[in-house]
């Protein structure tokens, strides 16, 4: 999942964007929660259900202008 964020976004690193920090949180038991500037978009601790990668590009790319 890591890779595919970098990968996905790597063309906004150092560029002015709204966005100021995207943070993985791994847990034990493959339990993890992603936040975008502290907001949680997906926990599966909360779930219990293993989301896919494009599930989470998504939520994090609707946190940006629609240009990017």
């Amino acid at each position: 999942m890591v890779e595919t964020l970098v990968n996905t976004f790597k063309r906004t690193i150092n560029q002015p964007h709204p966005l100021a920090e995207i943070i993985l949180i791994p847990s034990y038991g493959g339990r993890y929660e992603v936040t975008v500037d502290g907001d949680l978009v997906y926990s599966k601790l909360a779930t219990g259900v293993h989301t896919t990668n494009e599930f989470i590009v998504e939520q994090v790319r609707a946190r940006l202008p629609a240009s990017t």
